[in-house]
């Protein structure tokens, strides 16, 4: 696009920010990777085209008709796609929509639904809903993540059991389509695009303003820990079997989120449970997982004191070493395909022996059912309506993620998928492995080939594209 800035569609950029040079940055600008890119996985290289920051819908809309058939769209709410998609993913003729400047936010008292910008962070919709009638909504925990790609992709988090994910919260979308059109989607209006805008938004357009349902904020909550630590990982095998037990247990109370994080240092089952002290005394987890060497049970009475808590934990794990250089893969299990004990017993077993090349990993287990559950498989674009609980493990580098520590996130899921038939688990679309074989199938199962008619509808120029977005059916 003329590293000038001064090509046809460079000027035409310009132009579509009401010729504000302050609204659009290109890679001769100083400091344009490092202020305007700032990629969030450091091994994933990334070189956008351009980076621009509309205003209004009409200004994204004259940013899509700019890029044309040249050039390929994403957009960027957070910045935190795992393999850097907001960005291109390293398909080099990107033009990114930033939408930090959409932060609109109103809600309707009668109705209670609220309208929220789609470059808000969770962490401002947790604040804005409390402050607007003491409200909230299931989202996750990261703070930074914004809420435009988290209720497009899933926008799972801890009150997904009690409420369902992000993306079931949202009722109604303004969205700019790849003829540079704006249009409204929900249930009554372009049905197929509110469909498709719900679990594969990034290959579709770009969502400014959603409409979401929203729940009076819970009065109390429990939050919990039970940590394993020492040496051999082999001994830990039997608590995580426990764990299985407990999360598959079809009458397991929707207030009960849960996780299993193992890192170098041994094991957690921490969680959230949403009602009284007695309530969670009566659940009697010490006995259910004896032998630990700490726990910690925390009551909370107000909602903002429990979303920052989680938001420390956060900074503990993944979210608090990135940006850095880091691998990860998923797995998605149902109540029909929980983990066998004797692959349970090979997981950590190699936990004791791999070279994993790195200090800072983690395999996080973490439970879903419940709300997530009860919309039918072809409801939207999400494709794991039967998800149980998945697999998250991630290895962290310093610049560059090593053969060593790839191999050791690769050799976790291995041992593991080879318990199942080909393609029985599925792979979550929010964490995205740009090195997946047969991605768009494992993100989104038996949706996908709706997807793909869909995309040859909507965006038949492949516009809103990255390395594992929906490709039009041929």
């Amino acid at each position: 696009m003329g590293q000038s800035g001064s090509s046809p569609q460079a000027k035409c950029l310009l132009s579509a920010v009401g010729g504000n040079a302050d609204l659009v940055a290109f890679p001769t600008k100083p400091s344009y990777e490092l202020h305007d890119v700032h990629p969030y996985n450091l091994d994933v290289s990334v070189a956008p085209v351009a980076v621009t920051y509309p205003q209004t819908a009409t200004q994204v809309a004259a940013i899509v008709a700019c890029a044309g058939s040249d050039f390929k769209v994403q957009a960027r709410g957070g910045g935190h796609s795992y393999a850097n998609y907001a960005l291109g993913g390293g398909d080099n003729n990107t033009v990114v929509v930033d939408l930090k400047n959409f932060q609109d936010f109103d809600m309707d008292t009668d109705s209670w639904q609220a309208t929220i910008g789609a470059g808000t962070k969770l962490g401002d919709v947790t604040s804005r809903l409390l402050s607007a009638g003491n409200r909230a909504m299931a989202h996750g925990t990261c703070p930074d993540v914004g809420i435009g790609g988290h209720a497009t992709m899933g926008g799972l988090g801890p009150m997904s059991r009690m409420w369902g994910s992000a993306m079931d919260h949202v009722v109604e979308v303004e969205v700019v389509l790849a003829n540079a059109t704006i249009v409204t989607a929900s249930p009554t209006q372009n049905q197929d695009v509110f469909w498709a805008m719900k679990g594969a938004g990034s290959s579709f357009g770009i969502v400014t303003n959603f409409k979401v349902e929203t729940h009076p904020a819970p009065g109390v909550a429990v939050q919990y820990t039970y940590t394993f630590s020492g040496r051999p990982y082999a001994s830990l095998a039997s608590r995580f079997k426990t764990w299985q037990t407990l999360i598959s247990d079809p009458s397991l109370s929707r207030k009960f989120a849960s996780q299993v994080t193992i890192f170098e240092l041994g094991m957690a089952i921490s969680g959230t449970f949403f009602g009284t002290k007695e309530e969670f005394d009566s659940l009697d987890l010490e006995s259910v997982f004896p032998d630990h060497s700490n726990s910690t049970v925390l009551v909370f009475n107000d909602w903002a004191g429990l979303v920052g808590h989680w938001a420390e934990d956060v900074v503990t794990t993944v979210g608090g070493v990135i940006p850095s250089a880091f691998y990860s893969k998923n797995l998605a299990f149902t109540k029909d395909n929980l983990i066998p004990d004797a692959t349970v017993d090979k997981f950590f077993h190699n936990l004791d022996a791999v070279d994993k090349g790195t200090l800072i990993w983690f395999a996080i287990f973490d439970l879903e059912g419940g709300a997530t559950n009860d919309p039918a498989e072809d409801a939207t674009a999400y494709g794991h309506r039967d998800a149980l609980f998945y697999l998250q493990t991630y290895g962290v580098d310093i610049l560059k993620v090593s053969d060593t520590t790839r191999a050791f996130i690769t050799g976790m899921n291995d041992i593991v998928t080879a318990a199942y038939p080909p393609n029985t688990l599925g792979s979550y679309a929010g964490y995205v492995d740009p090195e997946l074989v047969n991605a768009q199938q494992a993100y989104y199962r038996s949706n996908l080939p709706k997807l793909e008619l869909l995309k040859g509808i909507i965006d038949p120029k492949d516009v809103f594209h990255n390395p594992e977005s929906i490709k039009a059916s041929s």
